[in-house]
């Protein structure tokens, strides 16, 4: 067990540990600067989805963006007219990319870890990792555009003024050592607004973010959910309305709440 590994033993705890240094006295407000990222299983690496499914084969994020962009039919042009805003659709609509989604809400990462019933026999995790602190770490021109907004994550548009192209961002990229971005996407629909999501994105496509936050154990720590926790956790999410039918709008959410929340319980 890591010193950056916590095991939660109640749900009390677990919401306790989700807020830790949320309090901000300058503001008297609670402010939490984590992003959340829930995982049905401990030992599931922060590994983007072009990695798992195109291993080492950089070469081929440019054919994936490529041919995504020439088959799509876009309603809006401007919603493929950089680099940036072409890989978040894609990433929306379940292509492989380098980007992996977050979340500000604890109880929204909550919702992923507990999800899948099938994996009710193995413990989860909350990755926490401070995002304000990664992007303060980001050199110029990241820097300058982040202190002139006054902003804590980046948007589509400030990410298009500092480095254009994937190209330009990857130029950052040289062995052991790589940029890590948190940045916010456009509200593409009510998916991603209930979600309370956005992404974070390294200078290479195949790199691997727990690898890279290893580097430096001031900027993370894992919330490790206990197997036998997750069903208390699981019904108090959907008395909450912590749900599917909240997270992925529209008839396929439904589904997928219902299925989920009938199943009988195998005690």
């Amino acid at each position: 067990m890591g010193e950056n590994e916590i095991v939660v033993k109640s749900w009390c705890e677990v919401c306790e540990r989700l807020y830790d240094n949320a309090w901000k006295p300058e503001l008297g407000r609670f402010r939490s600067d984590y992003a959340f990222r829930g995982l049905a299983d401990r030992n599931y690496e922060l590994e983007n989805s072009f990695t798992r499914v195109c291993r080492n084969h950089q070469h081929l994020e440019y054919h994936l963006l490529r041919n995504f962009k020439k088959y799509g039919q876009f309603d809006d042009p401007s919603m493929i007219s950089s680099d940036w805003r072409l890989m978040t659709l894609a990433q929306h609509h379940g292509l492989p990319t380098r980007l992996i989604d977050w979340t500000y809400s604890p109880f929204v990462a909550l919702h992923f870890a507990t999800e899948d019933l099938s994996q009710y026999d193995r413990d989860g995790i909350i990755w926490q990792v401070d995002y304000v602190q990664v992007n303060k770490m980001l050199p110029e021109p990241f820097k300058g555009v982040m202190e002139r907004v006054g902003a804590n994550a980046f948007t589509v548009e400030m990410i298009e003024e500092a480095v254009p192209t994937l190209k330009d961002f990857d130029a950052f990229h040289t062995p052991g050592h790589d940029l890590v971005i948190f940045f916010e996407p456009p509200s593409l629909d009510s998916r991603i607004v209930n979600q309370f999501a956005f992404f974070s994105v390294m200078s290479t496509a195949t790199g691997r973010l727990d690898e890279w936050l290893y580097q430096y154990p001031h900027l993370y720590r894992k919330i490790i959910i206990p197997r036998e926790l997750k069903w208390e956790i699981r019904d108090k999410l959907d008395q909450a309305n912590v749900t599917e039918r909240i997270l992925f709008p529209g008839l396929d959410g439904l589904a997928k709440w219902q299925k989920r929340h009938y199943t009988p319980r195998n005690l």
